[in-house]
């Protein structure tokens, strides 16, 4: 059974805003919506790493159908597209179904001609395999043209005629498309392949309009695929990037995706589902020096893996699925990158690299690492390789190392970045402006701080972080902690950061002050998708998430809800309530619409984030890890 299924009837609405994914372990995807059209310029068919998990290639954008039934003239459309200001054709009228697994699946009826449309990214692979089933029905022949239609351009870019040139080369059945040192190959096992090279200009993604970024681009098609059928008939087109499709065998590729895709058994449908989920997120990466590794892309469709959300998501996505031997493989990788006591931050698109521009990052790594032990029991892992990491990132913390950061010798409190700097997770920038100024010392640096002196037996030390925590940042019962301390000066803005100091393992707080900042956060922050990242009666607060792309950076933790603050918001909630059975009720209450929002937007996952406003409309990438990780460690918490 399918763990999604929408029954379309014909219908454009809602099915164009809901979207899908499909990933094959190496940072490629194929995605789209459930009626097939484009609407981003990162949807495509086949969207290949070449570079694993990096060095994205928009490869092969979409495969356009049509149906000629009997001698009509005139065919039947399958496709939908967006061409300026029209859709056009219109196949969301002959589309009846939509279900979601390891594969995606439309069912169509063509005036009584059944066409079945299978879309599955082979494992480990840059290949694409769509599986067509065509039953003519009452008709005595349907004649089916398949139109690839080819981008070959970086995933982030958009492509125009001018400039570009393709080299064909063409068979009976396959066809060859050649753009520098990018081979894209196609193949059909039935029927043949007409020659008919063209250009169709101007293909218009309305996300990239509202997003106020370039929506427009041209589509290189080298001709179409030709099936005749007389009774019910399947076939496969299958699309490989620099990778030959000779020997490519469906059901033994879906085989293949269904057993990766697989986990240890979840005891509820929703932990299922979401399990399945965080398995979408996860991609291999060589270890420094050589060695099979696996990282976690940070969300789809366009972030590569960032060391901060890899620590914050791999509790959710990997020790609560129990697959440890991943979560050890990452955390490995990361250990492997230490550098000045820290790890990257992120990794370059293109050459791979490691930037270290980040303050929590390590800090994370620390509170993973010794999560990954509790669970797993991996003493060897944890004593040879990630222990020592951890001893190195606190070394480099107390010393000092790059962007300022460096623990104050008066009060032992971790400092970090300047006025040009965004080094904790708030971290839009835009030119020389940082939209979330919060250089100095943040509250959630320092409850990292306390929490990783304590995991690693540093008592003497974590005594005195939590003397001056205490005193540096409590402000009163009414408003909890202060944000940052910069310059000696507390900002006040009430920010969801404080809630660190009481979901940590280890909290420099009182009891009664756990629970003040619980009360604040949850009065002035919490929605049903999370918390805001600014209170409403704040200055800078956003309502909105819009515009061009200076916009939305402005609002980008200026309200904006984030959805993967649920996970720490519940933890201490449910700390600071004993996690009593009315607690945990509650809790299930404030977790069920995060649940409710797998069937929208990017079905079966988790948004980055949410507009701070009424309706909450999901924004950012459609697919984020440490989203879909803190809703189902929670959801294993609270048995849902």
């Amino acid at each position: 059974m399918p763990f999604y299924r929408f029954e379309t009837y014909g219908e454009l609405q809602p099915h164009l805003s809901r979207e899908w994914l499909l990933t094959n372990g190496t940072g490629s995807y194929s995605s789209s919506t459930v009626v097939g059209c484009n609407t981003r310029r990162y949807h495509g068919l086949l969207v290949a790493a070449r570079n694993p998990p990096v060095g994205r290639v928009m490869a092969l954008s979409r495969l356009a159908e049509s149906v000629a039934i009997d001698d009509q003239a005139t065919p039947i459309e399958l496709s939908v597209n967006f061409f300026q200001q029209s859709i056009i054709p219109r196949g969301d009228r002959y589309l009846r179904r939509f279900e979601h697994l390891d594969t995606a699946l439309f069912e169509y009826d063509a005036d009584g001609v059944r066409v079945s449309k299978q879309v599955l990214l082979a494992w480990g692979k840059s290949v694409v395999g769509v599986r067509y089933t065509v039953d003519p029905g009452p008709h005595k022949k349907a004649e089916v043209r398949v139109m690839p239609f080819i981008a070959l351009r970086d995933f982030h870019g958009l492509q125009r005629k001018d400039g570009a040139f393709f080299d064909l080369s063409i068979s009976d059945r396959a066809c060859v498309v050649a753009k520098h040192d990018l081979k894209l190959m196609l193949r059909s096992d039935v029927g043949t392949f007409v020659q008919r090279p063209d250009w169709w200009y101007d293909h218009t993604y309305p996300v990239e309009t509202e997003r106020g970024l370039d929506d427009r681009e041209d589509l290189f098609t080298p001709g179409h695929f030709l099936v005749a059928v007389t009774e019910p008939t399947t076939f496969t087109i299958w699309t490989g990037l620099n990778e030959p499709t000779e020997s490519m065998d469906f059901d033994v590729e879906h085989k293949r995706i269904a057993s990766n895709n697989s986990v240890t058994s979840m005891p509820t449908r929703t932990q299922d589902r979401l399990a399945r989920a965080a398995g979408t997120f996860i991609a291999k990466r060589h270890r420094p020096g050589g060695g099979q590794g696996a990282t976690i892309m940070a969300g789809f469709h366009w972030f590569s893996d960032w060391g901060r959300d890899t620590m914050i998501a791999l509790p959710g996505l990997l020790l609560t699925t129990r697959r440890f031997q991943q979560a050890g493989q990452v955390l490995s990788v990361f250990a492997g990158h230490v550098s000045q006591g820290m790890i990257p931050n992120y990794f370059n698109d293109y050459t791979n690299e490691p930037s270290y521009n980040t303050v929590d990052a390590s800090l994370w790594f620390i509170h993973s690492a010794h999560e990954y032990f509790r669970l797993s029991k991996d003493r060897d892992t944890f004593e040879s390789v990630l222990l020592p990491a951890c001893h190195a990132i606190v070394e480099g913390y107390r010393q000092g190392t790059r962007y300022h950061i460096k623990m104050d010798e008066a009060d032992c409190l971790i400092s970090a970045g300047d006025e040009s700097t965004q080094l904790t997770w708030m971290d839009a920038k835009m030119g020389d402006i940082v939209f979330t100024p919060r250089h100095g010392k943040p509250v959630e640096i320092n409850a990292l701080w306390y929490n990783a002196l304590r995991l690693l037996g540093e008592d003497e030390l974590a005594d005195k972080v939590k003397e001056s925590f205490v005193k540096a940042f409590w402000v009163n019962p009414y408003r909890g902690l202060a944000d940052v301390i910069t310059h000696g000066q507390r900002v006040t803005l009430l920010r969801p950061n404080q809630i660190f100091a009481v979901s940590l393992t280890h909290s420099p707080l009182s009891t009664e002050q756990q629970r003040t900042v619980v009360e604040v956060v949850s009065r002035e922050l919490l929605t049903p998708f999370g918390l805001r990242s600014l209170a409403s009666g704040e200055p800078g607060y956003s309502a909105r998430y819009t515009g061009n792309q200076f916009e939305r950076d402005k609002a980008y933790h200026n309200g904006t809800i984030w959805g993967w603050l649920i996970g720490p918001f519940l933890e201490a909630y449910l700390k600071v309530n004993s996690s009593v059975p009315t607690a945990r009720e509650q809790a299930r209450a404030w977790l069920s619409p995060m649940i409710k929002h797998l069937e929208d937007g990017c079905i079966g996952s988790v948004s980055e984030c949410f507009e701070a406003g009424p309706p909450h409309r999901p924004v950012g990438c459609y697919a984020q890890a440490w989203s879909v990780a803190e809703v189902l460690r929670l959801a294993v918490e609270l048995e849902m």
